[in-house]
């Protein structure tokens, strides 16, 4: 059984939380991947619950996550949802899983409801057949990548230890080609790789989009990098991510930012603009994403599996249980409380309501749980004022 951290399992009381519809459903189609990365949380982590699930989807749990789905679109009259499909990797089984699951969803949800849908992939079995036949679909594609070169992906190899790079740069240049199926990229910071060169290289697959994500770690399992110490706000400290993150922001703004996202500095800037956030990374908007397992399973975002053991679960099933049920469930109405949800430090922080606590799952400490600063705090810190001080300067005309 697992044993889960007082915040917010035992401490918060969500009789009273009026929750926030789910828009986004991650929905997996494969518990098992071909690559075997060198910092994957999920199957090089704590949490080894993959083990214990089918390694696909079912039709039948298919059938009933759509059924659910369009039942929640139904009970708050969503115009409009998400859909993700993920793994492991989703692609193991070709193209046609994925749009059996989307078919599913589209006939399930009432005609007046819109759904987008993307497949997340490493990029190895993105043949030109299967993009051909998502793409007819109007299924994009995102692509996950730690940088636009060969030595960027030195972390990304196959089980036998052969590099995934060549047959993803090619998936990268099928999509370059299918701009209206490309939904960008996927790319976890190293320390070790150049900003510039990272940002620019990643520039020349002509992706729409880039977000740079932090490597998930915690108050008890820390980043490369410098020991964290006890949770809290810190001061002084080093900030290599900040480092890193400012220095691509400032390639990304001189450079005009034309045509490419990066959905973090966007995000930061809005927030400090004065616009609510879309993003769980940073600011204070509700979470209303959720997961559906290859069992039926509904869990919490698969990032809490980098914490301990059985943190994303929720006890509930898709056969069982409804998705207006899952909103109940505490982890869940944790992430849809805002600045209810932050520690002290955080809601006394000059720049709390921009960088929002950070994400969620940064915040873990062993048994207080969640109610923390992030681990990365003084990164964030440190990325926010770097992005104040370019907005501002260019309010004045300078650079």
């Amino acid at each position: 059984m697992t044993t889960h951290p007082q915040w917010p399992h035992a401490a918060l009381d969500t009789t009273a939380h009026r929750p926030t519809p789910l828009r986004q459903f991650v929905l997996k189609l494969h518990s098992r991947c071909n690559l075997d990365c060198a910092y994957c949380y999920l199957y090089r982590g704590r949490d080894d619950g993959w083990r214990d699930r089918p390694p696909r989807t079912p039709e039948p749990t298919m059938r009933r996550t759509a059924a659910r789905i369009a039942e929640h679109v139904r009970a708050h009259g969503l115009d409009r949802i998400r859909v993700e499909l993920h793994g492991g990797e989703p692609l193991l089984a070709g193209p046609d899983p994925v749009l059996a699951y989307v078919r599913a969803v589209r006939a399930a949800v009432p005609p007046g409801c819109r759904v987008t849908a993307t497949v997340q992939t490493n990029g190895t079995r993105l043949t030109d057949a299967a993009l051909d036949a998502l793409a007819r679909e109007g299924v994009r594609v995102g692509l996950s990548l730690d940088g636009g070169r060969a030595a960027h992906n030195a972390r990304r190899v196959d089980h036998a230890g052969r590099p995934a790079w060549p047959a993803a740069h090619a998936a990268a240049r099928r999509l370059a080609a299918r701009p209206e199926a490309y939904a960008g990229i996927l790319c976890t910071i190293d320390l070790d790789a150049d900003p510039h060169d990272v940002y620019r290289s990643l520039l020349g697959l002509a992706p729409p989009g880039v977000d740079f994500l932090l490597p998930h770690a915690n108050w008890a399992h820390p980043p490369p990098g410098p020991p964290p110490g006890r949770p809290g706000r810190h001061r002084p400290r080093p900030t290599p991510y900040g480092d890193w993150l400012a220095a691509v922001f400032d390639d990304w703004w001189d450079g005009g930012r034309p045509g490419t996202r990066v959905r973090l500095f966007q995000e930061i800037a809005a927030l400090l603009l004065g616009a609510p956030s879309a993003a769980e990374a940073v600011g204070l908007s509700p979470l209303a994403a959720v997961v559906v397992e290859t069992d039926g399973a509904i869990e919490q975002v698969d990032s809490l599996r980098s914490a301990y053991p059985g943190a994303a679960e929720t006890g509930l099933d898709v056969f069982r249980h409804s998705f207006d049920q899952a909103l109940r469930h505490p982890g869940i109405a944790a992430r849809q409380l805002g600045e209810r949800a932050l520690a002290p430090e955080c809601r006394s922080c000059p720049v709390g309501r921009v960088c929002g606590g950070g994400n969620y799952v940064h915040r873990y400490a062993p048994g207080t749980g969640f109610r923390h600063p992030s681990v990365y705090c003084a990164d964030l810190e440190r990325l926010v004022r770097h992005v104040a001080g370019r907005l501002e300067r260019t309010a004045r005309g300078s650079t």
